[in-house]
């Protein structure tokens, strides 16, 4: 969601920017379009970081023989942390 979010606001903060030539009184485009811009940037670095921290996975296997017939045995535990921390 975030990622989408950056890339929504640098879009809008490019056509605030480079597109609209309006001028108002009251309030610099250009100016907001730039702040717009390094938001969406910002937004969509911090949601790509918060992606690929929480992809993260553990995997154990264990092989051992089995005490009745003396098969070998494979354990495998696999764990994901969600949280991201």
């Amino acid at each position: 969601m975030s990622i989408g979010a950056g890339i929504l606001l640098v879009v809008i903060g490019a056509v605030l920017r480079f597109a609209l030539t309006i001028q108002l009184s009251w309030i610099d485009v250009d100016l907001v379009g730039t702040i717009l811009m390094v938001a969406g940037v910002v937004v969509f670095i911090l949601g790509m970081i918060f992606t690929f921290r929480r992809r993260r996975s553990t995997t154990t296997r264990r092989t051992s023989v089995g005490p009745r017939d003396g098969d070998n045995v494979v354990r495998r535990t696999d764990r994901t942390d969600e949280t991201g921390l």
